[in-house]
């Protein structure tokens, strides 16, 4: 804490203007009193500089009916900003002849870059309590050297969110089912089935020759002895339908394309599910009856002998008549691969579509915006999202030729690019608010500078749900952005769950590093330099850790990185408060 030689300089002008003994007392108590700022030097957080101004008179230094003010300001080039004032009146302190008097205030101002060189400077006013006249006004101290700016340290985070074009390109099973009808106790397949429409409609499938990957076929059978004497009818009549196959496809000339087809025989033996689903469906009996039947399958004994009590039933012919058949069955799905156009296919058609060779209608709206994909030129990009809006305006085509624009502003004619896709993307949000298209239009913000309307909009667009990796995305915005507005613990809860990048794992060093947790701090800046080794603020900002722990060696390695990865650092390290208790040693090493 600094001790300031204020009180010296007010007491001596007081004792200029009387003689009287109280005023000679405090002259002499001046050496014993001190003025303390907090912190010191003075820091930037958010874009306030907050601190903590008290005075502590020793005993018997305020004589009676007097009072003195310490007015503060800070003072940066030709600019003097006032910042408020303490006032210490006798009356305040009726025990100050044997105990101190102490008095503190809070202060803040707002922060504007030309204040980082700068002096926090009080000065006194001596008055009477009883006139209310200013005796003495003392000469101007400092008090606080500069403000401490690692705060603005921070890195701006930008995330584009392109919107799901809704195509897959990966390999899709399409599945075509029949079912194949045995009778009682046999697992002939009857040729009525497979001279019937279904039976023709599957013979012209398997003459197709569809790419395929699986035949599934679950043999069942009916609950009745007949059926369930033989443990192997199921089995055999999954045979029977595999053996059918592969004679269609034999008859068809498959070749080796039979061999990569695989047969999955699924036999279901003595089993209720497909009886009791059947009998939920059925209304030839009454619900009374239904519930008699239900009640012999979920209770006690064998198959057989709950199959025996059915029989005794008077609903019994019924469920023989109009269920069993139905459960005397070969299940059989086919999983094909889906037809789908090759991903060159489809980059060659959409650049056709974009040169007006063919018709936009040559490709679905979902293979259009999948096409852009494809290519990673950002003007083939923009003239394939054109052609996606006028296909279908949605908002999906309109995000993501915003998120292009958003794209290009990064890598140059900013403004120009930010102003075409803050265009695109509320014609987005008017067709659908969604997170995607906030989440765009906060970095859009932020990239002109609104810090406020960005962080609202960034927490929008995390209220509504987006999927992981854009939440990812977005929250390295949010992170970025709350340690602007000075709220720490928020910006590391936010980057704890942003994307895994230098400049995201930067900034929650430097979130780390404000909120005093100095060896974390080291440790994030450490995995930023290793994930790019040429990071040289992250050296950098390790050295301010290092320094804060009064790590002199650390600090110096850190500092001589920092500089020998980006030699402009040296000048800013020899100006920094943040080492001005160091000035001499950083001085010799960065020479």
């Amino acid at each position: 804490m600094r001790k300031s030689n204020f009180a010296i300089a007010l007491v001596t002008g007081l004792f200029l203007l009387s003689g009287c003994s109280a005023l000679k007392n405090m002259q002499k108590l001046a050496k014993d009193q001190d003025l303390q700022v907090t912190p010191n030097p003075l820091e930037v957080h958010g874009d306030k500089v907050k601190f903590e101004m008290s005075a502590v008179l020793p005993a018997k230094m305020l004589p009676s009916k007097y009072m003195y003010t310490i007015n503060t300001f800070y003072k940066y080039g030709e600019s003097d900003k006032t910042v408020g004032s303490i006032e210490l009146k006798s009356s305040d302190f009726p025990n100050q002849s044997t105990s101190t008097s102490r008095k503190s205030g809070e202060f803040e101002f707002d922060y504007v870059d030309a204040m980082k060189s700068g002096n926090l400077e009080i000065q006194g006013v001596a008055s009477s309590m009883t006139s209310g006249k200013s005796l003495k006004t003392t000469d101007r101290l400092v008090v606080a050297p500069g403000i401490i700016t690692t705060s603005k340290l921070v890195k701006d985070v930008y995330y584009t969110a392109y919107a799901f074009h809704g195509y897959n390109d990966k390999e899709e099973l399409v599945p075509t089912t029949v079912d194949f009808f045995f009778d009682q106790g046999r697992s002939l397949l009857k040729s009525s089935e497979t001279r019937s429409k279904k039976g023709k409609d599957f013979s012209a499938f398997i003459a197709d020759k569809n790419v395929t990957r699986t035949v599934t076929i679950i043999g069942g059978h009916s609950p009745e002895g007949t059926e369930t004497i033989n443990s192997d009818l199921s089995g055999d009549r999954a045979a029977a339908i595999e053996k059918y196959y592969r004679a269609q496809m034999k008859k068809y000339d498959y070749k080796e394309m039979a061999d990569g087809i695989k047969f999955v025989l699924k036999p279901v033996i003595q089993d209720w599910k497909s009886f009791k689903d059947a009998l939920n469906s059925y209304n030839g009996i009454s619900d009374a009856q239904k519930s008699e039947i239900i009640k012999i399958v979920n209770g006690a004994g064998t198959f057989e002998d709950k199959e025996k009590a059915l029989q005794k039933l008077d609903s019994y012919k019924a469920i023989f008549k109009d269920i069993y058949p139905g459960l005397r069955i070969a299940k059989t799905e086919v999983l094909t691969v889906k037809i789908k156009k090759s991903n060159p296919t489809i980059s060659v058609l959409a650049k056709q579509i974009v040169d007006g060779k063919v018709s936009a209608d040559t490709l679905s709206n979902e293979e259009l915006l999948f096409a852009a994909s494809l290519t990673p030129s950002l003007s083939e990009k923009e003239a394939i999202y054109k052609a996606a809006t006028k296909k279908s305006g949605s908002w999906q085509s309109h995000n993501n030729l915003g998120a292009v624009y958003l794209d290009m502003a990064m890598e140059g004619n900013k403004n120009q690019n930010i102003e075409k896709a803050v265009a695109q993307f509320e014609i987005a949000a008017k067709k659908n608010n969604a997170a995607e298209v906030l989440g765009n239009l906060a970095t859009s913000y932020l990239m002109q500078g609104d810090n406020v309307k960005a962080f609202d909009t960034i927490s929008e667009a995390l209220g509504k749900s987006p999927s992981k990796d854009h939440a990812a995305g977005m929250n390295g915005v949010k992170g970025a952005l709350e340690i602007k507005r000075g709220e720490y613990d928020a910006a590391l809860s936010s980057l704890g769950s942003a994307k895994s990048e230098a400049d995201v794992i930067f900034d929650r060093g430097l979130a780390l590093l404000l909120n005093k947790d100095f060896q974390n701090a080291i440790t994030a800046f450490g995995d930023v330099t290793e994930k790019d080794s040429d990071y040289a603020l992250a050296y950098y900002c390790s050295a301010i850790a290092s320094a804060r722990l009064k790590n002199d060696s650390d600090m110096i390695s850190s500092l001589k990185k920092a500089v020998d990865k980006d030699p402009k650092l040296k000048d800013m390290a020899l100006n920094d408060l943040e080492f001005n208790k160091y000035a001499g040693a950083v001085s010799t090493a960065l020479k």
